[in-house]
Parts: structure tokens; sequence; C-alpha cells
């Protein structure tokens, strides 16, 4: 991502290149992992474009946060696993963005939160949906109702990001650490990657009698994949498999 004037902040035309982005991405079967990050120094996304949002009326601010809760939506139903590489501020609709990945990596002074409180909004592109299932209902209202920022290592302690590390003089600490994550995601075989994420994702969503069901149906379509035998004829001749895909 790269809006510098505007702090990668979360206008029309920025959305639109990245539906554009998502859409490339879910229909590239070569695509196996994907890290989103910033390449302006000290911010991943400053949120919303609110002096673009402040020349909307009504309808045409509505209609636009619908349009930013299906971008989300469309993020975090790739196929592929995604991580989010948090190098600076990550507000409102930033952070909504980094929640929408699979995975997030943080620098430890990086300063994230849902501020939409201190602006007489709330999130509404997923933040007050997937934020209580990665830290919890009652802590996710603490930080949605204060409006509170907070930086890296705590965001690590509470289960919002899976990595905080030091910031180096390059500014790029997460970013590395997520290709740090990335290449070790790389070399499992890629549909059972789609189909592990898969299963996650619509899992957690229902009861677990009905969380068994949809793994053994993700099950069911791995194991006739020329995938699968590689692996198991990798595991008998002792070497790194090597998977196609197929």
């Amino acid at each position: 991502m790269c809006r510098p004037r505007a702090l990668n902040s979360l206008g029309k035309l920025f959305v639109n290149e990245l539906f554009h982005s998502v859409d490339r991405l879910r229909h590239d079967a070569g695509v196996r992992v994907v890290v989103v990050r910033s390449a302006v120094p000290g911010v991943f996304c400053a949120g919303a474009d609110l002096k673009e949002r402040a020349k909307m009326d009504n309808s045409e601010a509505t209609l636009f946060v619908q349009d930013l809760r299906k971008l989300m939506s469309e993020i975090a139903a790739l196929p592929m696993p995604t991580i989010a590489a948090i190098d600076g501020y990550a507000l409102g609709g930033g952070l909504e963005l980094a929640l929408a990945c699979d995975l997030r990596v943080a620098a430890s002074s990086a300063k994230m939160g849902l501020v939409e409180t201190t602006r007489g909004l709330l999130p509404g592109a997923g933040g007050s949906q997937r934020l209580p299932r990665l830290v919890g209902v009652g802590l996710a209202k603490e930080l949605i109702f204060s409006g509170r920022q907070i930086e890296g290592t705590q965001a690590y302690r509470i289960g919002l990001v899976n990595d905080a590390v030091p910031q180096n003089e390059a500014g790029d600490s997460a970013y590395k650490r997520a290709l740090e994550l990335a290449h070790e995601i790389l070399p499992q075989a890629p549909i059972a990657l789609r189909m592990a994420k898969l299963a996650v994702n619509k899992g957690i969503e229902v009861d677990i009698a009905s969380g068994m069901a949809i793994e053994g149906i993700c099950y069911g379509q791995v194991i006739p994949t020329k995938d699968r035998l590689e692996g198991m004829a990798a595991f008998q001749e002792k070497r790194a498999a090597h998977y196609t895909g197929e």
C-alpha cells in the first residue's frame, strides 16, 4: 500500500484499487501467501479519509462504509494465508484491514486501535466483530468504547497480533518478520493450506459438532490430490516434499 500524502487513508480511489488487487489475488492460483504492508514510513493505514468523508452526505457515507465492509470481507475470504505487517500506525479502518488478515505481525512501537468512537462513530468495516473473536468480548469492548491506542508489545500480550518485534532503523522490522513467517508457510501444500484456512474460518462460526463436519468436508478435498501422495512419498523417502498445488 502506498498513499503517502494521505497516510494510506482509505478513500474511494484507494479502496477501488484494493478491490482490484484482491480480485487479482483471488484468481491467481500461483500465489501461496500474501503479505500486506505499507510503503509509507511509520504508517500501516491511518483509517478512513476523514477529509473525503466530511464531503459525503449521509447516503454516500453509508454506501462507502458498506463498500469498505465488503472489501474487508473479501480480504478475509482470500483462499490463501494472509499476513499483515504493521510497522506503524494502524487506526480505525487500518486496524480493521489488519484484522481481516489471517495473521498479524507488528513492530513493538507500532500504534493501533479502533478509534471510531472518538469521532462519533463505531467500527463499521468488521472491527466490532473480528476484534472480540481475537481478544475476547470484554477486552474488545474496552478498547472500542475507549478508542484507546495500544502499542505492538501490548497487542501481542492480548493476542491481537501473532508477534511483536523491535523496530529497526529502516522501519520495516514487522515486514521482515512477516516475510520470515511467509517463508515458513510457503513450502506447505497449497490445497491443504487453503482447506485448513477454510475449515478454521467456517468452523469458528458454528458449534463444534458442525465445525467437525466442516473439517471433514475440507479434509475430503485433500484426499484425492497429488500433493497428498507427494507428502506421503516424501515422508517415506525421508526427503523434503515438493508440492505443486494439484
